[in-house]
Protein backbone atom coordinates (compact mmCIF):
# COMPACT_ATOMS: atom_id res chain seq x y z
CA UNK A 1 0.00 0.00 0.00
CA UNK A 2 0.97 3.25 -0.87
CA UNK A 3 2.11 5.07 2.43
CA UNK A 4 -0.09 8.86 0.91
CA UNK A 5 -3.30 6.70 1.58
CA UNK A 6 -2.10 6.70 5.06
CA UNK A 7 -2.97 10.88 5.28
CA UNK A 8 -6.76 9.81 4.52
CA UNK A 9 -7.90 9.29 7.67
CA UNK A 10 -5.58 11.94 9.21
CA UNK A 11 -7.14 14.44 7.00
CA UNK A 12 -10.59 13.43 7.51
CA UNK A 13 -9.95 13.66 11.82
CA UNK A 14 -8.20 16.80 11.51
CA UNK A 15 -10.50 18.84 9.09
CA UNK A 16 -13.65 16.69 8.77
CA UNK A 17 -14.37 16.30 12.31
CA UNK A 18 -13.37 19.65 13.20
CA UNK A 19 -15.49 20.89 10.46
CA UNK A 20 -18.90 18.90 11.82
CA UNK A 21 -17.97 19.84 15.34
CA UNK A 22 -17.87 23.66 14.94
CA UNK A 23 -16.62 25.23 11.88
CA UNK A 24 -15.04 28.17 14.08
CA UNK A 25 -12.83 25.26 15.75
CA UNK A 26 -11.12 25.15 11.69
CA UNK A 27 -10.28 29.11 12.29
CA UNK A 28 -8.91 28.83 15.44
CA UNK A 29 -6.92 26.46 14.78
CA UNK A 30 -5.17 27.72 11.96
CA UNK A 31 -4.49 30.99 13.84
CA UNK A 32 -0.71 31.20 14.18
CA UNK A 33 0.04 32.58 17.59
CA UNK A 34 2.11 36.10 16.60
CA UNK A 35 5.76 35.17 16.47
CA UNK A 36 9.11 36.53 17.69
CA UNK A 37 13.09 36.24 16.91
CA UNK A 38 13.39 32.31 16.13
CA UNK A 39 10.01 31.36 16.41
CA UNK A 40 9.66 32.75 13.08
CA UNK A 41 12.00 30.67 11.68
CA UNK A 42 10.24 27.92 13.34
CA UNK A 43 7.56 28.82 11.79
CA UNK A 44 8.85 27.88 8.31
CA UNK A 45 10.72 24.94 9.32
CA UNK A 46 6.91 23.78 10.43
CA UNK A 47 4.85 24.79 7.34
CA UNK A 48 7.67 23.05 5.24
CA UNK A 49 8.65 20.28 7.20
CA UNK A 50 4.49 19.60 7.12
CA UNK A 51 4.45 19.95 2.90
CA UNK A 52 7.50 17.14 2.86
CA UNK A 53 5.88 15.20 4.81
CA UNK A 54 2.93 15.02 2.97
CA UNK A 55 4.71 15.13 -0.41
CA UNK A 56 7.38 12.38 0.31
CA UNK A 57 4.73 10.23 1.75
CA UNK A 58 3.47 9.03 -2.00
CA UNK A 59 7.04 7.70 -3.17
CA UNK A 60 7.11 5.55 0.02
CA UNK A 61 5.22 2.04 0.45
CA UNK A 62 3.90 0.33 3.45
CA UNK A 63 5.48 -2.89 4.85
CA UNK A 64 2.69 -5.31 5.47
CA UNK A 65 5.56 -7.97 6.79
CA UNK A 66 4.44 -8.95 10.03
CA UNK A 67 6.99 -7.64 12.40
CA UNK A 68 7.88 -5.70 15.69
CA UNK A 69 8.40 -2.66 13.63
CA UNK A 70 4.96 -2.98 11.66
CA UNK A 71 3.10 -4.13 14.42
CA UNK A 72 4.78 -0.55 16.48
CA UNK A 73 3.71 1.19 13.45
CA UNK A 74 0.47 0.24 13.37
CA UNK A 75 -0.03 1.19 17.32
CA UNK A 76 1.02 4.29 16.85
CA UNK A 77 -0.65 5.23 13.94
CA UNK A 78 -3.82 3.84 15.62
CA UNK A 79 -3.52 5.83 19.16
CA UNK A 80 -2.33 8.80 17.07
CA UNK A 81 -5.48 9.05 15.10
CA UNK A 82 -7.31 7.75 18.38
CA UNK A 83 -5.50 10.95 20.23
CA UNK A 84 -6.17 13.11 17.33
CA UNK A 85 -9.89 12.77 17.20
CA UNK A 86 -10.24 12.90 20.90
CA UNK A 87 -8.22 16.32 21.26
CA UNK A 88 -10.14 18.38 18.28
CA UNK A 89 -13.60 17.24 19.93
CA UNK A 90 -11.80 19.02 23.11
CA UNK A 91 -10.58 21.53 21.01
CA UNK A 92 -13.92 22.08 19.50
CA UNK A 93 -16.01 22.59 22.73
CA UNK A 94 -13.61 25.08 24.12
CA UNK A 95 -14.86 26.94 27.83
CA UNK A 96 -16.56 29.80 27.85
CA UNK A 97 -13.17 31.79 29.04
CA UNK A 98 -11.60 30.62 26.21
CA UNK A 99 -9.15 28.31 28.48
CA UNK A 100 -9.94 24.92 27.20
CA UNK A 101 -9.36 22.76 30.42
CA UNK A 102 -11.90 19.85 29.42
CA UNK A 103 -11.12 16.29 27.56
CA UNK A 104 -8.09 16.39 26.56
CA UNK A 105 -6.97 19.44 27.58
CA UNK A 106 -6.98 18.08 31.37
CA UNK A 107 -3.92 16.06 30.58
CA UNK A 108 -1.77 18.11 28.23
CA UNK A 109 -1.59 21.56 27.21
CA UNK A 110 -1.19 20.74 23.25
CA UNK A 111 -2.54 17.04 22.74
CA UNK A 112 -3.35 17.85 19.08
CA UNK A 113 0.41 18.22 18.21
CA UNK A 114 1.18 15.18 20.39
CA UNK A 115 -1.04 13.35 18.35
CA UNK A 116 0.16 14.24 15.71
CA UNK A 117 3.60 13.40 16.46
CA UNK A 118 2.17 9.84 17.87
CA UNK A 119 0.63 9.49 14.36
CA UNK A 120 3.57 10.47 11.72
CA UNK A 121 5.57 8.41 14.32
CA UNK A 122 3.44 5.43 12.80
CA UNK A 123 4.14 6.30 9.39
CA UNK A 124 7.51 6.61 9.46
CA UNK A 125 7.44 3.20 11.32
CA UNK A 126 5.15 1.73 8.70
CA UNK A 127 7.07 2.99 5.50
CA UNK A 128 10.62 1.68 7.39
CA UNK A 129 12.04 5.35 5.88
CA UNK A 130 14.72 6.99 7.37
CA UNK A 131 14.06 10.14 5.68
CA UNK A 132 10.65 10.61 7.18
CA UNK A 133 11.59 10.05 10.18
CA UNK A 134 14.39 13.09 9.56
CA UNK A 135 12.03 14.91 8.64
CA UNK A 136 9.79 14.15 11.38
CA UNK A 137 12.17 14.96 14.01
CA UNK A 138 12.58 18.70 12.02
CA UNK A 139 8.79 19.34 12.36
CA UNK A 140 8.41 18.28 16.40
CA UNK A 141 11.38 20.40 17.10
CA UNK A 142 9.35 23.58 15.08
CA UNK A 143 6.34 22.66 16.96
CA UNK A 144 8.29 23.10 20.32
CA UNK A 145 8.72 26.80 19.40
CA UNK A 146 5.08 27.21 18.17
CA UNK A 147 4.06 25.97 20.84
CA UNK A 148 6.05 28.43 23.07
CA UNK A 149 4.77 31.18 21.02
CA UNK A 150 1.24 30.18 21.57
CA UNK A 151 1.82 29.28 25.65
CA UNK A 152 3.24 33.37 25.58
CA UNK A 153 0.03 34.04 23.69
CA UNK A 154 -2.31 32.36 26.12
CA UNK A 155 -0.56 34.25 29.22
CA UNK A 156 -0.76 37.58 27.25
CA UNK A 157 -4.56 36.99 26.57
CA UNK A 158 -6.15 34.78 29.73
CA UNK A 159 -3.69 35.71 32.27
CA UNK A 160 -3.87 34.32 35.99
CA UNK A 161 -6.23 31.70 34.75
CA UNK A 162 -3.72 30.42 31.52
CA UNK A 163 -1.12 30.60 34.65
CA UNK A 164 -2.89 28.31 37.20
CA UNK A 165 -3.75 25.96 34.03
CA UNK A 166 -0.05 25.78 33.25
CA UNK A 167 1.37 24.96 36.70
CA UNK A 168 -1.35 21.79 36.53
CA UNK A 169 -1.05 20.65 33.08
CA UNK A 170 2.13 19.26 31.84
CA UNK A 171 2.85 20.97 27.99
CA UNK A 172 2.81 17.23 26.50
CA UNK A 173 1.91 14.20 27.52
Amino acid sequence: MNCFFLWVPFFLIRFGLMSCLDKSAVRRAAQFAPMRGPEKAAYWVYQLSTAALILHSPFLRVSRESTALFSLGLLCYAGGLVLCAASIISFSAPAASGVNTGGMYRYSRNPMYAAYFVCFLGMALLSRSAAFLVILALFQISCHWIILAEERWCVETFGAAYLDYMRTVRRYL
